[in-house]
């Protein structure tokens, strides 16, 4: 379990809201580690500690690994009254001597035995300012830091410099517009997160220059306290274990709405599992189905692994096959065209005299630099390739250029170089540090989320290829530690064969009619697809009691040559004809993007 040191002071609260007033547990400090220990952390704190502890900090301090700072009386503590009208809080009264008077002197002098330290905002700018100096100079290995709209308001440029210093920060949208000058404008340097919470609309995910926004159901407020801070110490959590920053804060979401429903911290102090993303209402995933289909998988036997070795990929040992790999395959998306707002058909092309398909024509096209132009690859090629140079890549034998949607190709390619860059790092060097950590292949994810081509996809899946890529290759690029294995490699085959199988119920009869129409749908109505045939896999996997790679051939290999797209499917030798529910009309989601 990652272990989270928070600095910050917990406080004693009076809360005025609807129609009543309620004595309860605050402060910044408590609500962000009691979400983090509430979704999977071990969390410490520094801030003043009262001694005797009173009554209602004592739930709060048997959940803290330790409870470092200044001892004072339980007088002394911080304190806030404060007024819910609807969304709005109005501070009546606020007590902070305490917090004001930490100094970071006492620190334990190695900060290293945390894996990440999170600042709140501590009343001031500056006093923040103080401690993130102390704590890098006691060699803590992630920084990440809050604010309140007084420490932008009272200090813009230190705030500023704060957020392009720290690893992760947060804010809400109110502090965001007042730094930043609106949400449009809100960017971070490369290698660095931010999180803008925007209370019922949501909350937007920034990774360098790219932004995902993100929506919230529809609760039942009760108590808004501390949300922020929620959804600040779950997200935290969620990112310590791994998780992508956006699915890191789709489940942060989903943690701080339940803590609204509530009064006070109540929802994080109850022993049981924090709520997951919650699937969209109009989908549904058919359970004893899924049961079906595991059962089945159970019963083929292992396929062997790809070996990434062919016709159409850089031979065995070619000095530039890692740099191939990192740049061909954020490549690996939208083979396919569109006519009149539908899906028309797939990409088909003959190079070098094959006639190939999708990302096998796109594997081949990308060998053409390998031996006479092996810089091509590069990051400072990629970030700086001009128009006519890729479509040259992309010519079939014809002299046209096949792939569809061009431009997002030779953006993607821009943005990847453009990152590679500005984090001063080669593919070489992502797996020198990769390799030398005790987590390869969670190493190398968490790097790929913040390079573009591979960041902007909260389901990894060509994150998830180039970890298969690198490590079944015959030179072995990647070593996965122990018990480390690839996620769901979730693409259009998976999602076509999960709804002709009926493994995905689609509730929504308008949905329902546009994916068989192979109607172009909206980004909403895709992530709830995919997202649904995501956590179908992981339960194939672990129902099945096979390994990914077996996993990955079923859905990807099996069912895309017996549920091809332009022809009918071959039901006659499936395995799963048995249970299938048969569903032929059923497509895929048709919707535009980079992420596969």
């Amino acid at each position: 379990m990652p272990h989270l040191l928070v600095i910050g002071s917990p406080s004693l609260d009076t809360l005025h809201l609807e129609d009543q007033t309620v004595h309860s547990p605050g402060g910044a400090g408590m609500y962000v580690s009691m979400a983090a220990h509430h979704c999977g952390a071990v969390a410490s704190l520094y801030g003043p500690r009262p001694a005797p502890m009173p009554e209602q900090l004592q739930s709060i301090s048997i959940r803290l690994h330790t409870w470092m700072g200044q001892t004072i009386k339980p007088s002394d503590m911080p304190r806030f009254e404060i007024s819910h009208r609807g969304d709005k809080a109005v501070y009546m009264n606020m007590f902070l001597d305490a917090e004001e008077a930490m100094q970071p002197d006492t620190l334990l002098d190695d900060l290293s035995i945390y894996d990440a330290v999170h600042i709140t905002a501590l009343g001031s700018t500056h006093k923040q300012k103080q401690f993130f100096d102390a704590c890098r100079m006691r060699g803590a290995r992630s920084i990440f830091l809050g604010t309140f709209i007084g420490n932008i308001k009272e200090s813009p440029e230190l705030s500023k410099q704060l957020v392009d210093n720290s690893d992760v920060f947060f804010m809400n949208e109110e502090e965001a517009i007042c730094l930043f000058g609106s949400l449009e404008k809100v960017n971070v340097r490369a290698g660095h997160l931010l999180f803008i919470t925007r209370a019922d609309k949501g909350a937007v995910v920034v990774q360098g220059g790219h932004q995902t926004h993100l929506q919230v159901r529809h609760v039942n407020v009760m108590d808004p306290t501390g949300a922020g801070e929620t959804f600040c110490g779950a997200a935290i959590a969620y990112l310590l274990q791994g998780k992508h920053p956006v699915m890191a804060g789709r489940k942060a979401l989903a943690v701080a709405a339940k803590k609204v429903e509530g009064i006070g911290p109540s929802a994080l102090l109850r022993d049981e599992t924090p709520p997951g993303i919650p699937l969209d209402e109009r989908i549904q995933i058919n359970e004893p189905q899924v049961r079906k289909i595991s059962n089945i998988v159970k019963s083929l036997s292992d396929a062997d692994p790809f070996n990434f070795i062919s016709e159409s990929l850089p031979p065995e040992n070619h000095p530039a096959a890692l740099d191939y790999f990192f740049a061909a395959i954020f490549q690996q998306f939208g083979f396919w065209e569109t006519s009149n707002g539908r899906y028309s058909y797939p990409l088909i092309a003959k190079i070098n005299g094959k006639r190939l398909k999708g990302s096998s024509y796109l594997f081949a096209s990308y060998l053409r630099s390998l031996d006479e132009d092996p810089e091509f690859y590069s990051p400072g090629r990629q970030a700086n390739l001009k128009r006519e140079e890729l479509i040259k890549i992309f010519r079939a034998d014809d002299g046209t250029d096949p792939m569809p949607a061009f431009d997002l190709h030779l953006t993607q390619a821009q943005k990847y170089g453009q990152d590679m860059l500005a984090l001063g790092m080669t593919p070489g060097d992502i797996l020198k540090e990769v390799n030398a950590s005790s987590s390869p292949l969670k190493t190398l994810t968490l790097m790929l989320d913040h390079i573009s081509g591979y960041k902007e996809d909260p389901i990894r899946k060509k994150s998830n290829l180039l970890a298969l890529s690198l490590s079944q290759r015959p030179e072995a690029f990647l070593k996965f530690g122990v018990d480390e294995a690839v996620e769901p490699v979730v693409d259009y085959h998976c999602l076509r064969s999960c709804l002709r199988t009926g493994l995905i119920e689609v509730l929504d009869e308008e949905l329902k009619r546009k994916i068989a129409n192979r109607e172009l749908i909206s980004e909403d109505d895709e992530w709830a697809v995919r997202y649904a045939a995501y956590q179908i896999q992981q339960q194939v996997e672990m129902l099945s009691g096979r390994p990914i790679g077996a996993v990955d051939w079923f859905f990807f290999n099996y069912t895309r040559s017996h549920c091809p797209e332009m022809t009918d499917p071959v039901c006659s030798d499936c395995a799963v004809d048995p249970v299938c529910k048969k569903r032929k009309e059923m497509f895929q989601p048709v919707y535009r993007t980079t992420n596969y």
